[in-house]
């Protein structure tokens, strides 16, 4: 059973002791580390922020920059677990609230901010830190794919197609290449690389080295392992805390103002504003919510595996021993 709580705690979730930075920690220069920056990457709930804020107490200058498709919008705090106030007032972050839930955040509008971010981090001769979990989004900075443009009226035809099925199976007809990179029921993918093939005259496939492709890059991605017993447990502790925390009083205000497709599809908050619709129980919309979330962890993980430039290492890691092999990988050439 799911209950609510009127008190909310520091933090929207359990962490162990061995996620946090222990006190008295050394903190060390941050000089040189900007020209190779680190990405803590790995699935939802592996421990993630909690690492890079460690790393941030220890070396002078470092600034974290979200990379999170729903982190970027303000008000969706819990749900998405952003770093809280005190968590924020410890260093800068960057990307976080930085468009309204009203709004269609893409990913072509986070790499742009993303770009301002790291030239405006590194002018100030900081070191930026990339922390966070949508693969594409991360993607699209560490590799600088390019970005295919939006075609509003090519979409809205698309969109009157309900079978997701049908508009595969016309996908795989136009561009095999890119219809096999997506589950034929996956509708928002389905969607967009129809739009960019029909509306750009190209194929979907052919925008950027590819994903399939791992080009040498700058970056040191570091990603956290966890036994997917742990990973599972942790989901729903998480979902816990937020609820005990006024995670349904934020989706209440969320649905007041009309979310956008994309903000209303963020983990959680599509099962509570369904919950809020009348169309299940709140025990039940959290148990979608832990269901799916979980089977999303799954999907991130076969993502970034499939990277062979990724580091990983078991969680929760030791902070320090993670600046080691971010400096041992800076000392190597870019692969």
């Amino acid at each position: 059973m799911w209950t609510l709580a009127g008190s909310t705690p520091t933090s929207c979730w359990p962490i162990s002791s061995g996620d946090r930075a222990s006190p008295g920690h050394r903190v060390v220069s941050g000089q040189d580390r900007a020209d190779r920056p680190l990405v803590i990457l790995g699935p939802t709930a592996s421990g993630k922020s909690a690492l890079a804020l460690a790393i941030a107490a220890r070396i002078e200058g470092v600034e974290l920059v979200s990379v999170d498709s729903m982190q970027v919008y303000r008000g969706m705090d819990l749900g998405t677990a952003s770093p809280t106030a005190e968590e924020r007032r410890a260093g800068p972050h960057h990307l976080i609230d930085v468009a309204d839930p009203t709004e269609e955040f893409t990913v072509g509008a986070f790499q742009h901010r993303a770009r301002r971010a790291l030239d405006d981090i590194r002018g100030r001769d900081g070191v930026p830190v990339l922390v966070g979990g949508t693969g594409l989004y991360l993607r699209a900075v560490v590799d600088d794919l390019e970005i295919p443009g939006r075609y509003a009226d090519v979409l809205a035809e698309l969109e009157s197609e309900p079978d997701t099925i049908v508009l595969h199976a016309r996908l795989a007809g136009l561009d095999p290449v890119a219809a096999a990179r997506m589950e034929p029921t996956n509708r928002r993918r389905v969607l967009r690389a129809l739009e960019v093939t029909l509306g750009s005259g190209r194929p979907f496939s052919s925008y950027g080295p590819g994903l399939e492709r791992y080009p040498p890059t700058p970056y040191v991605q570091v990603a956290l392992r966890r036994d997917r017993d742990e990973l599972d447990r942790r989901i729903e502790e998480r979902y816990r805390a937020q609820v005990a925390a006024g995670f349904l009083a934020e989706v209440e205000a969320l649905a007041a103002v009309g979310p956008s497709r994309t903000a209303a599809q963020a983990l959680g908050y599509r099962e509570l504003l369904a919950h809020l619709a009348g169309a299940c129980t709140l025990d039940e919309a959290l148990d979608t919510a832990v269901r799916r979330t979980r089977r999303f962890a799954r999907r991130q993980e076969r993502w970034f595996r499939r990277d062979p430039r990724v580091r990983w290492v078991d969680a929760p890691a030791d902070p320090d021993e993670v600046i080691a092999l971010w400096d041992a990988e800076r000392r190597t050439p870019v692969r």
